[in-house]
């Protein structure tokens, strides 16, 4: 059977542009013209100074050299025209990708079942899509037309670096050599995966951050450190030592891999001054001054590959932490459709284990809730009896068995009929910043204000509007005004 191939970390985020793939395509055509414009000045360098030294020592009687000067400055001005132009093009697209990406990761979370916002974090779930999609949008704005023109340039330097002078060439190709040998080792081995590492690490950080934030005030009440929140120090812990394990790992290859992109003069001066000594001395100084100049520009394409490669691991854990969000199943669709005749909940043996679990939290069970009565779930901590409560209103679909309302299957029970069926009443107190007739109302959009003002008043809420001037208009969360969990 052949394998399927898997779409690239490129494609998958191209997806997302929409009717501005083809800005993207323009940007990145341009930016590679832009690499190629960048090189022709150091031709007319060349042929200024070779042209300045031929006439040695009547320095006035040099021809030209104006107009390869100008000539100079019009592609310099050329490359930079370009290369904006470029960049005009895939920021307008990236900036659209990121606003679709955005909507389309938000639409998909919604639509997923509501035990994945009990059992991931919401700092987290914000963090993999607002980041991820920041990350890409500096990825198809910057660093994807840098990462053309990073791969086009040198190719075209090396057809020039022999065009002068080969002997000088050849002794430039030499540290470009060394410099992509120490790019490959300072990038493979361990390091490979550390970037993958590093937003797992910074993912953790910011959901453990989020969870300590809001106990602060408990923090405060029993005089405790951030060392009461264990899970938040261990998670910093684990990102400075992580971070701090790459950078010492860095260190040989980075210092190896500078000194080799700014090596050029060294193998240089020694190679003018045996040209020189054969009889050639003027012409070994025009190509010396060359290919300094020339060197050194080769050196910075190969750092700006240094960044392009980094980019593109960015990229691959870019679409990777996309590919975790869409990979999660919204629950099956109702097929066909049943109605409760009654509030009677039965669970008729069922057995449930969470995603990505291979034990049990529910094993075979059966009990009936009539109609009418009160009935209460005990046993001990971790007994499964949240569990049992969320699989009625389909935070999860059972693994096996049947939880029926009224004698219709809770699967086949439109989501509308069973949410305002079921009343659910979270562990955790949850409010909008928003007003507290908006709060209540949330529940039933279309409730008339006499029907949120009765809502209130059968809650006992009268007490506390009284403390508030703008009673139920008064806005949670500002000002510093909360409410308590009861």
């Amino acid at each position: 059977m052949k394998k399927e191939k898997k779409p690239s970390s490129l494609s998958t985020l191209l997806s997302y542009a929409g009717g501005h793939k083809g800005l993207i395509i323009a940007g990145c055509a341009l930016s590679a013209a832009a690499g190629v414009l960048g090189l022709v000045p150091y031709i007319f360098i060349y042929l200024a100074v070779d042209g300045f030294l031929a006439v040695y020592p009547d320095f006035g009687s040099a021809g030209n050299v104006t107009e390869y000067g100008l000539y100079a400055l019009y592609f310099a001005l050329a490359n930079v025209a370009v290369y904006f132009t470029a960049l005009m093009l895939t920021h307008k697209a990236a900036f659209r990708v990121a606003r679709n990406m955005r909507y389309s990761l938000t639409k998909h979370v919604i639509s997923l079942p509501l035990g994945y916002f009990t059992g991931t974090e919401s700092g987290r779930i914000r963090k993999l899509i607002d980041d991820n999609a920041a990350l890409t949008e500096d990825i198809l704005a910057h660093k994807l037309p840098d990462m053309v023109c990073a791969a086009v340039a040198p190719v075209a330097s090396i057809g020039l670096l022999f065009v002068f002078d080969w002997r000088m060439g050849l002794l430039c190709m030499l540290p470009m050599a060394l410099a992509l040998y120490f790019l490959m080792r300072m990038m493979g081995g361990e390091n490979a995966g550390f970037y993958a590492a590093y937003q797992e690490e910074n993912a953790k950080m910011a959901a453990e951050a989020v969870e300590y934030v809001r106990g602060i005030p408990v923090v405060k009440v029993f005089q405790q450190t951030i060392y009461s929140f264990k899970a938040f120090h261990k998670a910093i812990v684990s990102y400075g030592d992580l971070a701090s394990k790459y950078a010492r790992s860095c260190r040989k290859g980075q210092t190896c891999f500078l000194t080799s992109i700014t090596s050029a003069f060294f193998f240089l001066i020694p190679a003018a001054l045996i040209i020189a000594d054969k009889g050639e001395p003027l012409r070994a100084l025009a190509s010396f001054i060359f290919y300094v100049l020339f060197g050194t520009a080769c050196g910075n394409m190969i750092q700006r590959l240094m960044y392009t490669s980094d980019s593109m691991m960015m990229a691959d854990e870019a679409v990777k932490s996309i590919n975790n969000i869409t990979s999660e199943k919204p629950l099956a669709k109702v097929s066909a459709e049943d109605f409760p005749v009654s509030s009677e909940v039965r669970f008729e043996g069922v057995s449930f284990m969470y995603p990505g679990s291979d034990r049990k939290v529910l094993n075979g069970v059966e009990f009936v809730i009539e109609e009418g009565k009160k009935t209460a779930l005990v046993g001990p901590s971790g007994g499964g009896k949240t569990t049992a409560a969320a699989l009625i209103p389909r935070f999860y679909d059972v693994s096996g068995g049947r939880i029926t309302v009224g004698g219709a299957d809770v699967r086949s029970i439109p989501e509308k009929t069973l949410m305002d069926s079921v009343a659910f009443v979270f562990q955790d107190t949850k409010l909008f910043k928003a007003s507290i007739y908006e709060n209540v109302a949330a529940s039933r959009p279309s409730a008339t204000k006499n029907e949120v003002l009765k809502a209130l008043e059968d809650a006992q809420c009268g007490d506390i509007l009284d403390k508030f001037p703008e009673r139920e208009n008064t806005v949670i969360g500002s000002k510093g005004i909360y409410l308590s969990g009861g």
